[in-house]
């Protein structure tokens, strides 16, 4: 028994000392955490078979992750060497494209939900919760305060704006390691409870390069977008649907904003729901304010996708619909009225046909008059 106590001590002891040892010897690997994604200053840059870049990340590249770009390319990383990886072509993305002509054609229909639909809130966490924008926050990393929070405020605060309901988790889940997103999992489990349409696990990319996201968009400089879905959880497919969706009808409204759809291995806790995404808002050499810009834009075209609002145009098209029906009864019933009342009284049918046709004139500067009010107030609305 004095012997085990004397061995555990030992061990513990020994332990203790590693990382010390660790720092002196200047190892290129850190004992106690696994190399994980988003590390600051590093990156992996993905090329076709002629060399082109297709794409560049901070997160370990694996054999088999996949690439759907917003043009439709789709993409199978094939070979990865170092901070390389090679990708063969895979053709474009059918379901993707079907999705950008169905949303092209501007007649989208809300989707028919119940009211209890509507009340469902938005879910939004950080696993990284150290996650910061250097030009912004003065650091790449503040552990349990990162800039990140900032983005999924603004994030919040947009999907608010238009009346979406919202649960923004801060729950911290330091370190920054490969155990983060098993500490996470509590976190979205809790967001899981209040039955969420969607959950989104908010980051930044660590690549060095801030053009990679820079971009103009709707008059103001914002950080793009990057949806991340997981390749090993059962949910994998309609997660990615989910993506090619999202994709598809917010690039149609802010053409470039998501960059493009990663398939990566992991899980990223989005087995617990198939409107789970990951969303990386532009890199750390980006600003804060770029960032929570391009996730605002992303918010305001959000609701239509989950089902939560109307598309933009779609209450105009409406009024034009039903402001035309009441154009064509007013013009009826006031000719057959007219006409009835005129050939009562007028002294010839030439002379009612006249005052017909008197009638009939200012009844369509009427009822113009009144349809143009009625589009301006529904639109306004």
């Amino acid at each position: 028994m004095q012997i085990g106590k004397k061995a555990f001590i030992l061990v513990f002891v020994l332990l203790m000392l590693i990382p010390v040892w660790q720092a002196k010897a200047k190892l290129p690997f850190n004992f106690w955490h696994t190399p994980d994604e988003h590390a600051v200053g590093k990156g992996v840059k993905i090329i076709d078979a002629a060399g082109n870049c297709i794409s560049r990340t901070s997160r370990v590249v694996h054999k088999g992750d996949e690439i759907i770009t917003c043009e439709g390319n789709h993409y199978r990383v094939i070979k990865v060497r170092g901070q390389k990886a090679v990708a063969e072509f895979l053709g474009k993305d059918d379901a993707y494209l079907a999705y950008l002509d169905y949303f092209n054609g501007r007649d989208v229909p809300a989707a028919a939900q119940s009211q209890s639909w509507g009340k469902r809130p938005v879910g939004i966490y950080h696993t990284h919760t150290d996650e910061s924008y250097l030009p912004s926050d003065g650091e790449s990393s503040i552990p349990a305060h990162g800039g990140i929070y900032d983005v999924g405020d603004a994030f919040a605060e947009e999907l608010r704006r238009q009346g979406v309901n919202v649960r923004h988790y801060k729950t911290p889940h330091d370190p920054h390691d490969a155990l983060a997103y098993t500490r996470s999992r509590r976190t979205a489990i809790g967001l899981t409870k209040h039955n969420p349409v969607a959950l989104f696990d908010i980051h930044r990319d660590g690549i060095q390069d801030p053009n990679f996201y820079r971009d103009n968009i709707a008059g103001e400089e914002v950080a793009r977008l990057r949806l991340v879905v997981g390749r090993q959880n059962p949910k994998m497919k309609t997660n990615l649907d989910f993506a090619k969706r999202i994709m598809a009808y917010v690039n149609q409204q802010h053409p470039r904003l998501i960059r493009e759809i990663f398939m990566a291995h992991g899980s990223y806790n989005q087995d617990l729901l198939s409107t789970a995404l990951l969303i990386e808002a532009g890199t750390y050499t980006n600003s804060k304010t770029a960032a929570e810009n391009g996730i605002a834009l992303f918010a305001d075209d959000l609701p239509v996708v989950l089902g939560l609002m109307a598309p933009k145009g779609a209450a105009s098209k409406e009024a034009g619909r039903s402001g035309w029906i009441l154009v064509i009864w007013i013009l009826i019933l006031t000719a057959v009225g007219a006409g009835a009342f005129l050939i009562i009284n007028a002294g010839s049918p030439q002379e009612a046909l006249e005052q017909v046709k008197k009638w009939f004139k200012k009844a369509t500067e009427i009822t113009r008059a009144y349809f143009q009010r009625l589009i301006k107030n529904r639109t306004s609305h």
